[in-house]
């Protein structure tokens, strides 16, 4: 696909938006448009006599976990991932989501194509910035993180990035089957449940890549950093729990505000507890010193809340990827109160 039919084809989507978010949608197809610019194809920078030995190394095993998504994780075969892009920043976009001060459900914003979303994506970290600020002007708990990576949906070919090319082997491998997870099965309007279905094909594919590929430091690594994940994840769920039943008890604002604080604190006392057992692993470090909030709360909830469901109905297919896909989709066709109660049931041990 062309440079020029792309650009047509964002323009064509500009228009078809309306007025409202004409600066948002602007920034949108610049940013994109950006990314394509930069772009070559993955042979050509191997190829290359300019480009360093590291660099060909990495993308040469981008290329391995390219086929191996297709091949033995039945992901799209599109042309998402044949490209390189160096685009001279540490992140694509960084994404804003905001909650309510006495609320746990985000905000939530709508696009063409991909429906409704919790966050809102910028190309320059001040738009994010000036776009939160204004909500948080408003009373609203705000988070805005920088991200290595996102979807297009397979509407464009995406390419692999700088922005994540640096990490190891497995970390590519898992944002690469992440990614295209999306590209397999998308629900319109429904964050989490995109996000949890996609975290279950990124943690199986891992699984099955570190099985074929990974040596035994690799495996090792992966399965540790994934303890701390669970352990992390379960207490950001607790806190998450705490602070929505919290929520509905409608006590006065005041009160309720410092019965918050007291849940966000106690969250910091109990992670710095768990480090204790982590042999002096500070992957979350950074997490906790943006001083969670609400959004940083959500931001979380997003990707973990349904995958406990999700990873009881692959069990329940045998592992069997195309089967599980093939569920997945019945699944996104159905309301999402209908989609999210049965994978809660999956998740408790129901049918």
């Amino acid at each position: 696909m062309s440079l020029c039919f792309r650009f047509s084809m964002m323009c064509l989507l500009l228009m078809s938006t309306g007025c409202a978010n004409i600066g948002y949608y602007l920034q949108s197809v610049s940013g994109q448009f950006d990314i394509w610019r930069r772009e070559r194809p993955i042979d050509e920078v191997i190829g290359d006599p300019g480009t360093p030995t590291s660099l060909k190394e990495k993308l040469a095993r981008v290329l391995e976990i390219r086929r191996f998504a297709s091949a033995e994780l039945d992901l799209p075969r599109s042309h998402s991932y044949t490209r390189y892009a160096d685009l001279d920043r540490q992140y694509v976009v960084w994404n804003v989501f905001a909650v309510p001060e006495f609320s746990m459900r985000p905000m939530q914003w709508c696009f063409p194509f991909a429906g409704c979303v919790s966050y809102r994506g910028y190309f320059v970290q001040a738009d994010a910035e000036r776009f939160a600020a204004g909500l948080a002007d408003r009373g609203n708990d705000i988070f805005v993180g920088g991200v290595p990576a996102y979807s297009t949906l397979g509407w464009f070919a995406d390419p692999v990035l700088n922005t994540f090319i640096h990490y190891s082997d497995y970390r590519i491998a898992q944002l690469i089957f992440h990614e295209l997870a999306h590209q397999k099965v998308y629900a319109r309007n429904d964050s989490t449940f995109n996000e949890s279905f996609a975290v279950v094909v990124e943690q199986e594919g891992v699984r099955r890549w570190l099985a074929r590929h990974g040596t035994a430091q690799d495996t090792s690594n992966y399965e540790r950093e994934q303890r701390y994940r669970e352990d992390f994840i379960r207490l950001v769920q607790t806190s998450h729990e705490r602070l929505t039943a919290l929520y509905d008890t409608k006590l006065a604002p005041e009160e309720m505000r410092q019965r918050k604080k007291h849940t966000l604190e106690e969250m910091e006392r109990d992670y710095k507890g768990l480090k204790t057992g982590w042999g002096g692993y500070k992957g979350y470090d950074a997490w906790f010193e943006r001083k969670p909030n609400n959004a940083q709360i959500a931001s979380v909830a997003i990707y973990t809340k349904l995958v406990p469901g999700f990873r009881a109905l692959l069990r329940q297919h045998g592992g069997g990827l195309p089967r599980f896909y093939a569920a997945v989709k019945e699944l996104a066709a159905l309301p999402e109160e209908e989609r999210t109660a049965r994978l809660e049931r999956l998740a408790a041990g129901g049918s």
